[in-house]
């Protein structure tokens, strides 16, 4: 469930390619301290369009060409821990908030912005299970160094929110370097006290997984989020941080 309520090396794409998200290149602020000159809104409008949708991206005011993010960039999971299709998710509904919009967007430098969620459920499980949880997947191109601005305003941002209050009860967040994942990267845990269905404690704890990665101008947020409000998979996000570097590395090559 969505924490909210409950918790580019650009080069042609692939004709191969399926179908295209069209960007969107409205400059937008984050609210972890913005380099660039002037505020602007903590959250973005609807950052894609349908992916059966001609690419119809705007230039940005820094950016040389339009950049149009392709569904083909994004995280697809194998058969096997797919519960359902990938669809297009407006930004502001994808990027996770802790205490404030720490994940925010990415400033005057950003070039193009896209979401998408999928949905995986246990390896094995019947057609009639309920999904294990989602990973809520949003890509950033920059122009310059926009995308290490990201990383580093985002890392800032976390390191100064260690726990926030939550449907009555408080979520600890830790936060830790991610190593050997694209050119840099970040892991952060949201920690909460677990319920049942009914939101009664169920005793112990639940948790969640975010990671936050940049290969070379592009940055990519995942937020792992458990089926109503119970713990993520940190393995499917573990494999799904391998799938979004190259996923993104061969879109840009």
């Amino acid at each position: 469930m969505r924490d909210r309520t409950a918790p580019a090396r650009g080069r042609p794409v692939s004709t191969l390619a399926l179908p295209l998200l069209a960007a969107l290149t409205l400059p937008t602020g984050c609210t972890a301290g913005e380099d660039d000159a002037g505020p602007a809104p903590s959250a973005p409008p609807p950052a894609t369009t349908p992916a059966s949708s001609a690419p119809t991206g705007q230039s940005s005011p820094t950016a040389d060409a339009t950049v149009v993010i392709p569904t083909s960039a994004f995280v697809e999971l194998p058969p096997e821990l797919r519960k359902m299709p990938r669809r297009t998710t407006p930004t502001e509904n994808a990027l996770p908030t802790l205490c404030g919009e720490e994940f925010g967007t990415g400033g005057r430098r950003v070039t193009a912005s896209a979401s998408m969620t999928v949905t995986y459920q246990q390896a094995g499980a019947p057609e009639s299970s309920v999904p294990q949880g989602m990973i809520h997947q949003t890509i950033f191109t920059f122009d310059g160094a926009g995308a290490s601005d990201y990383l580093r305003r985002v890392r800032g941002a976390v390191e100064g929110c260690p726990s926030y209050g939550r449907d009555g009860g408080a979520v600890r967040v830790e936060s830790r370097p991610l190593p050997g994942v694209g050119d840099e990267a970040l892991l952060v845990t949201r920690t909460w006290p677990a319920a049942g269905p009914d939101g009664r404690p169920a005793g112990g704890e639940a948790a969640g997984q975010i990671a936050v990665i940049r290969v070379d101008g592009v940055a990519t947020v995942l937020d792992d989020q458990g089926w109503e409000g119970t713990s993520g998979n940190p393995a499917v996000l573990e494999q799904a941080t391998r799938e979004a570097v190259r996923a993104i590395e061969t879109w840009r090559r």
